[in-house]
């Protein structure tokens, strides 16, 4: 019975080495590493794709204001880089032959990091100074200095913005 109980007791000391081993063989690892390319983006969305202003008597009004304009700026670059946002006309408000001074044109900006200025049909001025990635909103308003001198007409001009991410 002891010689019994021994086989017993090696057979089952046998069967748990056996386990054991075939556990630990049947065990690997394995390393993966994860690279991720993240570049710099830009992306800029004007809430309308003209203004109007409309007509008034220029003693009433002098300045005519168009309706805000809301002005969405998407960057992605390296921490402390500078984003900006300038605009520049393709030249003065025309009618026919007749124009109206771009310099006429200025607005009023709100929501961090947006300024007011003058419109340039030379110099691209700055509408926004931001600083690193983000999700950026503001709105521009644009008024029009209203006289008596000018030509009637409807007058245009086009503006480019341009939103600058190093």
């Amino acid at each position: 019975m002891k010689s019994t109980i021994q086989t017993l007791l090696a057979v089952v000391a046998l069967v748990a080495l056996t386990a054991v081993t075939a556990s630990a063989q049947a065990t690997a690892t394995q390393s993966l590493n994860v690279n991720a390319s993240v570049n710099s983006r830009a992306k800029l969305t004007l809430g309308a794709a003209a203004i109007n202003f409309a007509d008034a008597d220029p003693d009433v009004s002098p300045t005519l204001t168009a309706a805000a304009l809301s002005v969405d700026v998407k960057a992605r670059t390296s921490a402390g880089a500078s984003v900006t946002v300038t605009v520049l006309a393709d030249g003065n408000l025309v009618s026919g032959s007749d124009n109206i001074g771009i310099a006429n044109l200025t607005w009023t900006a709100g929501g961090a990091g947006f300024v007011a200025g003058t419109m340039n049909a030379t110099v691209a001025q700055s509408l926004a100074g931001l600083t690193g990635s983000g999700d950026y909103s503001g709105t521009q308003t644009y008024s029009l200095v209203n006289s008596w001198s000018y030509a009637t007409g409807s007058y245009t001009a086009t503006i480019t913005y341009t939103l600058s991410v190093p």
